[in-house]
């Protein structure tokens, strides 16, 4: 019954977890959080993850009633994501692996996502819709890859809201599309937005400037409220990315969908999702904030996948990269 512990820090989130054999023993998890309007930068956010890491470590090791002797493998975030905080985790990944003399498996953070997705929900071969701060796919798996159908051709949805909230000077506590989330649920009136949707692809940029062009300007003469403004982003931003996903469903014959990511807890997302499979007669999954949201037992159990397939991680190669696509990985524990 392997044991393995997973690092995530590939963003704002640093996370440890502990899983064994498809049971979630410890998942603890802190986030660095910024003044409203503002964002967070890689040094600040590294600066964070490395005073709060090892104390995470402790933390998750006496939650799951466990020590490095049972421990079988030692996972981590190997990327996409921001450079200096994957740096940092990865450094601490590495440290601890030769100090307890356990093998070591750099993880994609995507199929960190898809694999937690699958192991919480039960889904056995769903299309894929990974939304969060940095990524925007349509996945599904097909031959030894999880394959790209869709995707943002500039910025990530989560990013599109962050970005947005800065703009109403919207709390990051406990984050800022939490709180676009609730204000939404206030809005009355839908503001025709731009819907930008090439083929299989969506567009958050023009979106994203064109209602930071407008807002203080409609806020200023009544146009509208900052709750109507929240709730038409959402509706539109939304009503893309359902689009999409039904489209690959389409392609794929699939009669299941599961959202990821940290965007993917929203749940006028999961609302909007679930009545698209409703008229197509599948079946929806999703998970709650704390395995959607960036957290260390996603990449523990997608570590255990691989553990189990054979896969490790040489010293030489347990670097970081911030662009590491989900089709690059050979998903070998799948048949």
């Amino acid at each position: 019954m392997p044991a393995v512990l997973g690092f995530e820090g590939s963003a704002n989130k640093i996370g440890v977890g502990v899983v064994r054999d498809g049971e979630v023993l410890a998942n603890p998890r802190r986030t660095y959080v910024t003044p409203p309007g503002t964002g967070f930068l890689p040094a600040d956010t590294a600066r964070h993850h490395r005073a709060v890491i090892l104390d995470l470590l402790q933390e998750a090791l006496t939650e799951a009633g466990v020590t490095s002797q049972d421990v079988d493998c030692i996972a981590y975030t190997k990327g996409p994501g921001m450079g200096a905080p994957l740096a940092s985790v990865a450094v601490v990944a590495r440290t601890v692996a030769q100090l307890w003399n356990k093998p070591l498996l750099g993880v994609n953070h995507c199929i960190g996502h898809i694999e937690m997705g699958r192991l919480i929900t039960g889904a056995t071969s769903p299309t894929v819709l990974y939304v969060s701060g940095g990524n925007t796919q349509v996945i599904a798996y097909s031959e030894h890859r999880y394959r790209i159908f869709g995707e943002t051709i500039d910025i990530a949805v989560g990013n599109c809201l962050d970005r947005f909230a800065r703009v109403l000077k919207i709390s990051n506590d406990p984050s800022p599309g939490y709180n676009i989330e609730q204000m939404a649920k206030r809005g009355t009136k839908l503001i025709e937005l731009p819907y930008t949707v090439k083929g299989m692809d969506v567009s958050f940029s023009g979106i994203l400037s064109f209602i930071e062009d407008m807002a203080q300007r409609m806020l200023a003469t009544g146009d509208c409220t900052p709750e109507d403004l929240c709730f038409s982003l959402q509706e539109t931003v939304f009503a893309m990315l359902v689009e999409i996903t039904e489209r690959a469903m389409a392609h794929c014959g699939s009669q299941e969908a599961l959202i990821v990511g940290g965007v993917g807890c929203n749940m006028r997302l999961q609302e909007m999702m679930g009545t698209m499979c409703q008229e197509r007669g599948a079946q929806l999954y999703a998970t709650d904030e704390r395995f959607c949201i960036d957290n260390g037992a996603m990449i523990a159990q997608a570590g255990w996948e691989m553990f189990q397939a054979g896969h490790r991680t040489p010293l030489s190669e347990s670097g970081i990269t911030q662009r590491y696509r989900t089709d690059e990985v050979e998903v070998t524990w799948r048949d």
